[in-house]
């Protein structure tokens, strides 16, 4: 299968400046393109090497970053489900494209894109802290890079699209149940804020794929879909981790791959000069100083601790447990990345965990995401750091500056959503002790707080009225605990002085009122697998507002019915 590369008039240095948060064009500067006339510019094949092989054979890929391959996957009158606005809007797509009757041919891999590149990832990673050595896209297949009017660089995927030579013994396919989940939520994450890949489209393929859901011996049939993702690079820590895992010979592509992703990823890294001061001490030793100007390994190494560091403390602060943090599943752009067995705190339970499969030990449990994280980082860095990229010094440098980065960005989410003016840990501390005693939902629970007024005369038996809807059946003793910490929390409001009004405001804006509950998923699977996509379409609007109170949809904020405790709705297994 030929490399050769379509015409482009996009320059090898296109790249994108502004962060995730920001990202969307306004209405205003879109430009409305047919898919024919997106601007490619496939610079992961163009400048990394690749497998020279080009069948898909499960087999070790050697001395390669990437495999050709095209998607495979059967399709029998495929079906678009649902997409994306505003991931449409980033694309400079024309909204008509997706009336297209080829549209759901084209975008499940059956029609291949004008101009597109196919490709799989080759990576590894640590699975539950243990080496897996090689994984890679095992049923992702990227249809190549694009530029936009803003000169942003993305990346479309297709998952569920086909086996690849890192399928192993699967057969690169994905279900409706699975693609819809990571379809909504990465949309939901978006809207709340959160760095995440994000999802264009989501298409039925009219097969059906054989799942063991429970890894229990009994597979059943399910609708097979396919979800096309979007991000800017879909490069993980495993990404680097394979080539240093296997020695001296390809020591030299993780700095071949560090080199790219810098320019094209991390611009300013390369544009760092010794005027912009970024020495700083270890508190080692008086001529232990970290200087980030003379390497930018290291410092780049740094921007991706903080980058990590401030999504997982952003995840903190709404709830979510990812489910699945092996290193093959962690963004060197710090995004939120492979929604699998993922949920959004009910009650409130620090040591949560969406996945079946993290039961024994419960690794990646919502209050372990933090240290996760730390030790994540430190696995990447030890492959720079094989690499001869970076030394152990800076090294440690990073993962200081990680912890001093999630413990900032932390205080300032939780200070923000208690409406306070500056952190109080011994508050906030007893205060989410209390909601764990208790199984308080989380979400519901910080909404409802705002209501808690500082400027007003209001009797003892009274205090806990406006959180009676989150805190239910709790006793003399536990109501006592709960009424001794609002009017501690009420003279700490008033020594703010911001009115009742402007904090309701505020804490609303960082308090969501919906979040992609799992049984709200489960809801819409089990109208989708019948046919009827109309609860996944609601379910997208619904989340793409979560600070809105949105009235009518008051519904989507209920706490979980009695259904949604049993086994593939509050947990879910890896198998998609």
């Amino acid at each position: 299968m030929s490399t050769e590369l379509p015409p482009t008039t996009a320059t090898a240095a296109a790249t994108v400046t502004d962060g995730p948060d920001n990202q969307t064009p306004t209405k205003n500067s879109r430009v409305k393109l047919k898919l024919e006339d997106i601007n490619w510019d496939h610079s992961f094949v163009r400048e990394l090497p690749g497998d020279p092989l080009t069948d898909i054979t499960s087999r070790e890929v050697l001395h390669a970053c990437y495999s050709r391959v095209s998607p495979s996957a059967e399709v029998e009158n495929p079906q678009l489900v649902v997409w994306s606005e505003s991931v449409a809007d980033i694309l400079d797509l024309d909204p008509k494209e997706f009336e297209r009757p080829d549209f759901p041919y084209l975008f499940s891999g059956a029609s291949p894109l004008e101009g597109g590149l196919s490709y799989a990832q080759c990576y590894g990673g640590h699975q539950f802290g243990v080496w897996a050595d090689q994984l890679g896209d095992g049923r992702a297949i990227t249809l190549g890079e694009l530029t936009n009017s803003k000169s942003q660089r993305w990346e479309l995927q297709l998952k569920g699209a086909g086996k690849t030579p890192y399928s192993r013994f699967a057969d690169g396919l994905a279900v409706l149940r699975s693609s819809i989940r990571e379809f909504l939520c990465s949309e939901a994450m978006h809207s709340l804020g959160i760095p995440t890949t994000r999802a264009l489209c989501l298409v039925t393929t009219g097969k059906l794929v054989s799942r063991d859901m429970f890894y229990d011996g009994n597979p059943k049939d399910e609708p097979g879909a396919i979800v096309c993702r979007v991000a800017q690079s879909f490069l993980r820590f495993g990404s680097f981790q394979i080539h240093a895992k296997r020695g001296k010979e390809d020591l030299e592509i993780v700095k071949t791959l560090a080199d790219y992703t810098i320019k094209y990823h991390f611009p300013h890294i390369e544009s760092m000069n010794k005027s912009d001061s970024l020495s700083f001490s270890t508190g080692e030793g008086n001529n232990d100083v970290v200087d980030l100007t003379s390497n930018k390994y290291a410092a780049w190494l740094v921007e991706v601790a903080e980058r990590t560091a401030s999504l997982i403390a952003k995840w903190q602060g709404v709830g979510f447990t990812h489910g699945v943090l092996n290193t093959d599943n962690m963004s060197v752009l710090g995004l939120t990345i492979d929604y699998g067995p993922f949920g959004f705190l009910d009650a409130f339970d620090p040591s949560f965990t969406p996945n079946t499969t993290d039961l024994p030990g419960r690794r990646y449990c919502f209050a372990e995401q933090p240290d996760i994280g730390s030790w994540n980082i430190g696995q990447f860095g030890l492959a720079l750091s094989t690499a001869q990229l970076i030394n152990k010094k800076e090294l440690n440098y990073a993962l200081e500056r990680y912890g001093s980065k999630f413990m900032d960005e932390y205080q300032a989410i939780m200070t923000k959503k208690v409406g306070l003016s500056r952190y109080n840990k011994e508050l906030i501390g007893e205060l989410l002790n209390n909601m764990a005693v208790d199984k308080v939902d989380y979400t519901n629970f910080f909404r409802l707080l705002s209501n808690i007024k500082a400027d007003s005369d209001v009797l003892d038996k009274d205090l806990l009225v406006p959180l009676k809807a989150a805190l239910l059946d709790i006793g003399r003793e536990r109501k006592e605990a709960w009424t001794n910490w609002v009017k501690r929390y009420r003279a700490e409001l008033s020594s703010s002085g911001v009115s009742d009004e402007d904090r309701k405001v505020s804490m609303n804006s960082v308090n969501p009122k919906y979040v992609l509950r799992n049984y709200l998923c489960q809801s819409a699977i089990d109208m989708a697998e019948q046919g009827d996509f109309e609860e996944v379409r609601r379910l997208l609007k619904v989340m793409e507002k979560p600070f809105d109170d949105q009235p009518g949809m008051e519904r989507y904020a209920r706490l979980p019915p009695a259904w949604a405790y049993r086994p593939g709705v509050c947990m879910l297994s890896c198998s998609s």
